[in-house]
């Protein structure tokens, strides 16, 4: 049978791949972005324009999709944006922006198609977190708290919605090689800034991992799979295999010489 589905940032990145395999496997896509007319019109699904952090649009791209459709199967919260830079000189802004795309827009979207799951007695919420939300990553502490919010909010819906037969399920990439590279925000530190040069090295390390890193079509795939399983578990991490021995070691070590890990890691 096919599932109607709707993908929140699927004009590029994780989104855009999930949109084009599940939309190959027959399903009817829905793809969101703020700015479609700046991307190719894909072929099989349709990408709507949305604004996750307009708090408004979202009850309109439900219902659209409910006259075409009568039910929405399925919701996969994947828009976000990466962000960097040290506590003390980020702006309170740039954090609400953070976490209005990250963790507070995908609220108002759950909100919104909830109680046409409900009404069908069925249904599934997938949220594209990170591995980064499992651990507080220095200088990218922002990302990785709205990340960690996003597991939290899955944990909690997973539990309400059970009597309804809706599933949650969190799915925590590491790296893989996307569009986020280009599209992350770093702060502009000046260079008399205490955080200067070892904020410059962290960054440029991040980059490169990432321009090495794994294939998105890994989380497709994972993501199929999910959809098709008539018990998917609540949490799957996935991606290169240290990053994901590093949420196992932060379970098993003191937290001292956890952090000291970390810390030589980022050569700090």
């Amino acid at each position: 049978m096919k599932k109607v589905i709707l993908i929140t940032g699927a004009s590029s990145g994780f989104g855009r791949v999930i949109a084009e395999k599940l939309s190959k496997e027959g399903n009817i896509v829905y793809g969101t972005s703020r700015n479609p007319e700046n991307y190719p019109k894909p072929k099989k699904y349709k990408l709507l324009k949305f604004d996750i952090t307009s708090f408004v649009e979202s009850e309109n791209i439900v219902k659209k999709i409910v006259n075409e459709n009568k039910r929405i199967d399925v919701l996969i919260n994947n828009a976000g944006i990466g962000f960097t830079g040290p506590i003390e000189e980020i702006s309170i802004k740039d954090v609400k922006r953070v976490f209005d795309t990250n963790f507070f827009g995908h609220i108002d979207v759950v909100q919104s198609v909830l109680p046409i799951m409900r009404k069908n007695k069925s249904g599934l919420l997938i949220n594209i977190t990170s591995i980064a939300g499992y651990q507080g990553i220095p200088f990218g502490s922002i990302y990785s708290s709205s990340k960690a919010s996003m597991e939290h909010l899955g944990e909690a819906l997973s539990m309400e919605l059970n009597q309804f037969g809706i599933k949650v399920v969190n799915i925590a990439p590491g790296d893989y090689k996307t569009e986020i590279i280009n599209n992350r925000n770093d702060s502009n530190l000046e260079k008399n800034s205490p955080y200067y040069d070892v904020y410059r090295k962290c960054i440029e390390e991040w980059s490169l991992n990432m321009s090495k890193s794994r294939n998105p079509v890994e989380i497709a795939n994972l993501v199929n799979n999910i959809i098709k399983s008539r018990n998917p578990r609540i949490h799957y991490i996935i991606g290169p295999f240290l990053q994901k021995f590093s949420v196992f070691l932060k379970k098993i070590l003191p937290e001292k010489i956890y952090q000291r890990l970390l810390m030589n890691h980022y050569k700090l």
